[in-house]
C-alpha cells in the first residue's frame, strides 16, 4: 500500500485515476474545489473509510500556495498524481482560464511537495499530445510523433484561440516540471503521461449530459443526432480510453523504470465517421445516426497512411499497458451516457 495524493479528484481522468488507485489498494488523498464534490466522491464509495479515502479542499489551483496545506499528511505522502487542470474551450481569458491553472498549479505543487512533502519520491503528472504535437505541421505523414517532439508554441501564439491557449497551457506546464526537476534537484521524480483524445465512460459524479468533458462530447452529439446531416471534421486521429490513461498514472509510480520519463499514451487512430458507425452497429435504437453517406467526419485522402504516425512502444513496455479498442470504448461510453439520461 502507498500514500497517494491525488489532485482534481472529480475530474473525469482523475475519477478512473482514484477508482483504479483503489482496486490496488493504495491509501488516497484527492483534493477537490468544494466539500459538495468531496461528498459526491465519498458516496461512490461508500465502504472505503478515512484511512483508504480522504479528501483536501483546494479552492483554487491557480494560487501559488494553493497545495502548501494538501501535501502534508499523516501517515505522510509517498506519491502526487497531479491531474487538476482545465481542459475546456470556454475561455474569454487565455492567461487567467487555461494558463495560469496549469502552469501555476504544476510549479505550485511542485515547490509545496519539496518544502513540506519530504517522504515523497514520484510525482506523476497528467500532460497531452497537446503538448507533443506541431500543429503547423498538419498531417505530416512522414512523421513519427513519440515522447521526444515538443510542441513549439510560443507565448504569442497561446493568444490566438482557445485551442491554442489550451496546447500552450499544457505545453509550458510540462516544460516547466522539467525545468523544476533539472533545476531545483528536488528529491523526487517526474513521469508525464501525454495522451491525445481520451474518450470512454463516465464514473465522475455527471448532473446532466450538459456538462459532459470536453473529449467525449463528440459521442454523446452522434448518438443525440447532431451529426446527422454532416459529421465534423475529426482534427486530432489518435485516441486512448480514459481507463488506459488511469492505469497508465498508477503504474508510472508502481514501476521503477518509469522515473523522470514521459509516455506517450495512445491506443491507435480514429474517424468521427466510425464513432458514428460503432453506435449504429450497438444502439439501433438511435434513429437520428449518420448513414454511411452522411459527408464528413472520415480520415484524410489516403486513409491513415495519409495521418502521422506514432510510436506508443514505452507506454507498451515499460507502463504494461495493454490497449482497449475503439468498440469496446464507444459502447462502454453510450451505456454510461443511458445512466445520466441518454
Amino acid at each position: 500500500m502507498t500514500r497517494v495524493l491525488l489532485t482534481g479528484g472529480s475530474g473525469f481522468i482523475a475519477a478512473h485515476t482514484l477508482d483504479v488507485l483503489l482496486k490496488h489498494g493504495h491509501s488516497v488523498v484527492t483534493t477537490v474545489r468544494t466539500q459538495a464534490k468531496a461528498d459526491k466522491i465519498k458516496a461512490a464509495y461508500p465502504n472505503y473509510g478515512k484511512d483508504k479515502l480522504d479528501f483536501a479542499i483546494v479552492p483554487d489551483i491557480a494560487q501559488p500556495t494553493a497545495f502548501d496545506r494538501a501535501v502534508i499528511s499523516d501517515p505522510p505522502f509517498e506519491v502526487v498524481l497531479h491531474t487538476a487542470s482545465p481542459f475546456h474551450f470556454n475561455v474569454t481569458d487565455v492567461q487567467k482560464d487555461l494558463l495560469d491553472p496549469a502552469i501555476i498549479g504544476t510549479t505550485g505543487i511542485l515547490k509545496s511537495i519539496k518544502k513540506s512533502a519530504p517522504s515523497v519520491k514520484r510525482v506523476v503528472i497528467t500532460s497531452s499530445f497537446a503538448a507533443i504535437i506541431n500543429p503547423s505541421k498538419g498531417f505530416w505523414p512522414e512523421h513519427t510523433y513519440s515522447e521526444e517532439d515538443w510542441n513549439p508554441i510560443t507565448r504569442e501564439g497561446a493568444e490566438e484561440n482557445a485551442m491554442q491557449g489550451y496546447r500552450a497551457s499544457k505545453t509550458f506546464a510540462e516544460k516547466a516540471a522539467w525545468e523544476f526537476l533539472e533545476k531545483d534537484e528536488p528529491n523526487f521524480t517526474i513521469t508525464t503521461i501525454n495522451p491525445p483524445m481520451v474518450f470512454g465512460p463516465i464514473i465522475h459524479n455527471l448532473e446532466s449530459l450538459e456538462n459532459m468533458n470536453t473529449s467525449n462530447q463528440r459521442i454523446l452529439w452522434a448518438a443525440q443526432g447532431k451529426f446527422k446531416d454532416e459529421i465534423p471534421a475529426t482534427g486530432i486521429h489518435i485516441w486512448v480510453d480514459v481507463r488506459d490513461v488511469a492505469e497508465a498514472h498508477v503504474a508510472a509510480f508502481e514501476k521503477s523504470d518509469a522515473a523522470n520519463k514521459r509516455f506517450f499514451t495512445l491506443a491507435g487512430y480514429f474517424s468521427n465517421k466510425e464513432i458514428t458507425q460503432i453506435i449504429r452497429k450497438h444502439f439501433p435504437q438511435y434513429k437520428v445516426l449518420p448513414t454511411n453517406s452522411t459527408p464528413g467526419g472520415d480520415y484524410p485522402e489516403g486513409g491513415v497512411d495519409a495521418l502521422y504516425k506514432f510510436n506508443n512502444k514505452r507506454s507498451i513496455d515499460i507502463l504494461g499497458l495493454k490497449y482497449r479498442t475503439l468498440e469496446e470504448t464507444v459502447v462502454d461510453s453510450i451505456k454510461s451516457f443511458q445512466a445520466v439520461g441518454l
